[in-house]
């Protein structure tokens, strides 16, 4: 059996998702679509609006075979470490393919700018270097760099937020020298970060938008969204009375700034540079997260990289925590498959060496307890009996549909 990964958040699940899902399965050939998915929060340091459990009920609903955890530890991190915990954890599990979108549409594009990469490494490095230097953000100061040695072009535009994940997954890909292959389709009909629902293909932020706005699925939301999506999306709200914001986290967040000294927000991942003071004096004031956001935010630091920082301080994740840890994968954590995903594992287990995790039990690896103080946060905003019902799922058997 063949199977072909997708690296996700699916936040929520939308209609472009299944045409991803359906064209990935086409163009790969495989029997198995194994799609790896971020946790409770998301590679641009957000709650995920819904969690890890009803997200994974609906992909396996759509399409989707097998669906695996990206553990904390990478599913909160920049488009690199991102990457290559998602490419590495495929690849152990025994993926042969991995299918992204892009707005190139063409997977030559990537692999020649690949290698144009490498030939000119030293030169980007150094550029780079230089642009940080003056106090740039990373995503400007790279794409400045990418710029000076000609991959920011009508071949391969590394602005444009797709393709920049999708250069960062054959980079993993080939810089590894794992026997992937990594394919592409272009995205159809709507931006990434597009604010406004204009057809049954929207982007997730737009649908986030909208819902978030109206507190119902109304018929533009329904439009864009698969019926399995819709049926995940009232019954998590049902139980757990909201879908998930930051300003949900606020009172949270602001409580523990104000209560920490700067030492010990200084020990927190991502607050680095001299952070502490600004977040203290800015703490303050602050009314609201996005109120707080725009007080911290500056050019040197980006939206995401602040709310990264805020989701490490909420879940008290320490910058000695990811000393704990190294590069590796540790685990495959299964949150759940269906038979055709069943019968790929029996079929592959004697090839996978990486110990597979179902359940949360005791005696955990560090990875896990992180993982697990995650959880326990984005839970820690619903009703006391309702947040312990949810944490449940966590020591639970995988789904199986």
């Amino acid at each position: 059996m063949k199977a072909c990964g997708l690296i996700v958040e699916y936040n929520p699940l939308h209609n472009g998702h299944v045409y991803h899902i359906q064209e990935a399965k086409k163009i790969s050939k495989a029997d198995c679509m194994i799609a790896i998915m971020s946790g409770s929060f998301l590679q641009r340091g957000e709650p995920a609006i819904i969690d890890k459990f009803h997200r994974a009920k609906t992909a396996l609903q759509s399409g989707i075979d097998i669906v695996l955890e990206l553990p904390y530890r990478y599913a909160v991190q920049s488009s690199q470490l991102f990457a290559k915990g998602a490419i590495q954890t495929l690849y152990e599990i025994g993926a042969t393919s991995i299918c992204f979108g892009s707005e190139s549409g063409n997977i030559n594009n990537f692999i020649t700018s690949y290698h144009t990469l490498k030939e000119k490494e030293v030169k980007f490095e150094s550029i780079l270097k230089y642009y940080l230097n003056q106090g740039m953000a990373y995503p400007q100061a790279s794409k400045l760099a990418y710029e000076k040695i000609g991959l920011v072009s009508s071949t391969l535009d590394l602005s444009k937020p797709n393709n920049i994940l999708g250069f960062s997954y054959v980079k993993s890909i080939l810089d590894h020298h794992l026997p992937m292959k990594p394919l592409t389709i272009k995205r159809i009909k709507s931006n990434y970060h597009e604010l406004n629902i204009t057809g049954s293909i929207a982007s997730a932020t737009s649908i986030r938008k909208e819902l978030l706005a109206k507190a119902v699925i109304n018929k533009h939301i329904q439009a864009t969204i698969p019926t399995e999506t819709f049926n995940q999306l009232q019954h998590y709200k049902q139980q757990a009375t909201i879908w998930h914001t930051w300003e949900n986290y606020f009172p949270l967040v602001h409580y523990r700034v104000m209560t920490m000294t700067q030492e010990e927000l200084n020990a927190i991942q991502g607050v680095d540079e001299g952070l502490e003071s600004r977040i203290k004096q800015t703490a303050k004031e602050a009314t609201s997260f996005k109120q707080w956001m725009q007080a911290i935010k500056t050019k040197r630091y980006t939206w995401t990289r602040l709310q990264r920082m805020f989701v490490h301080i909420l879940t008290n994740t320490k910058k000695k925590d990811y000393s704990l840890v190294d590069d590796t994968i540790p685990y495959i954590r299964i949150l759940g498959f269906t038979n055709t995903g069943r019968k790929f594992l029996n079929v592959h287990k004697k090839h996978i060496t990486t110990p597979i995790v179902t359940q949360l039990g005791r005696d955990l690896h560090p990875m896990l307890i992180m993982e697990e103080k995650a959880t326990n946060a984005y839970y820690s905003i619903l009703p006391a009996q309702i947040s312990k019902e949810m944490r449940r799922q966590e020591i639970a058997p995988p789904i199986l549909l």
